[in-house]
C-alpha cells in the first residue's frame, strides 16, 4: 500500500491552558518550560531532525509571546508561519485546523499537540493510500484509563475487539477529512469517527515516553525527568 509521509506540520498551541492556571495566566502553555526548553520547542527540534521544513503554528491566548519566541523558525532551520485565531477566539482541535488549512497546503500533513511530549521518531510517520487519517496511540495514562480507540491490525476504530489505547495527540491527516468544514469552533473526534466507520483510519502504537501535560504536577515531574536525561543546550 502506496503511503504519503507529510512534508508539512501542524503545531495545536491555540488552547487557554486552564487546568495549568496560574501559569497559564502570564505565559501561553506550549511556551511553559521542561527541560530547560519551552514544551513547543521540543517539537520544532525533533520536527527539524525528521526533516519537516514548513511549520504551522495555530495560536489564540498570549499568541504575540508565541511568535515573538519562535519568530520565522529560521533558527531551527524550519519556515513558522501562524493561523492567528485571536485572544478569546480559540477554535478547538477541528476549527483550528480547518482555518489553517490554507497554510497547510493540499497533501497530508502532520498535526501535534502543543501539550505533549513524546519521544516518537516523526519522520516515521505517512498517511496510508485512501485513508484520511492515521493517528498515534499509547498506552492508556492514570488520568484516562478508559482510553479513546481500538487499534487492531493496524486499523484504527471507535470500538471492537483490541486493546482500547489513547490518541496521543499526534495524526496525519489528509486535507479530505475536514472538506465542509467551516473555521468555527469544534472538536475533531466526530471527524475522526465518522472516518473509522468509513474504514479509513489507520494507526500505530507509540511504546515510547508520553506525556500529556496537562497540569503543573505532570510539568514538573516532566521536567525533572528531562533535565535528568537530556542536556538543556539551548
Amino acid at each position: 500500500m502506496t503511503a504519503h509521509p507529510p512534508t508539512t506540520a501542524m503545531i495545536l498551541a491555540a488552547g487557554r491552558g486552564e487546568r495549568m492556571r496560574p501559569l497559564t495566566d502570564h505565559t501561553p502553555k506550549p511556551l511553559l518550560e521542561a527541560g530547560g526548553r519551552p514544551l513547543i520547542v521540543w517539537h520544532l527540534e525533533r520536527l527539524a531532525a525528521a526533516g519537516y521544513r514548513q511549520v504551522v503554528i495555530n495560536h489564540a491566548h498570549l499568541g504575540d509571546q508565541i511568535e515573538a519566541r519562535l519568530g520565522d523558525g529560521s533558527r531551527w532551520g524550519l519556515s513558522i508561519r501562524y493561523s492567528r485565531e485571536g485572544e478569546g477566539r480559540a477554535l478547538e482541535t477541528g476549527g483550528g485546523i480547518c482555518k489553517a488549512l490554507p497554510l497547510l497546503g493540499p497533501d497530508p500533513f502532520l498535526v501535534i499537540n502543543g501539550d505533549v511530549w513524546c519521544d516518537l521518531d516523526l519522520a516515521s510517520l505517512s498517511l496510508p493510500e485512501g485513508d484520511l487519517a492515521y493517528l498515534v496511540l499509547v498506552d492508556n495514562p492514570p488520568h484516562h484509563p478508559a482510553g479513546d480507540f481500538v487499534l487492531s491490525d493496524g486499523r484504527v476504530r471507535d470500538a471492537g475487539a483490541g486493546p482500547r489505547l489513547t490518541f496521543a495527540g499526534i495524526g496525519v491527516y489528509h486535507p479530505a477529512l475536514f472538506a465542509g468544514c467551516r473555521p468555527d469552533p469544534f472538536p475533531l473526534a466526530p471527524l475522526l469517527r465518522q472516518a473509522m466507520a468509513a474504514g479509513r483510519v489507520s494507526g500505530t502504537h507509540c511504546r515510547g515516553t508520553w506525556v500529556d501535560v496537562g497540569t503543573p504536577r505532570r510539568l514538573h515531574d516532566l521536567d525533572r525527568r528531562l533535565r535528568s536525561e537530556y542536556s538543556a543546550d539551548s
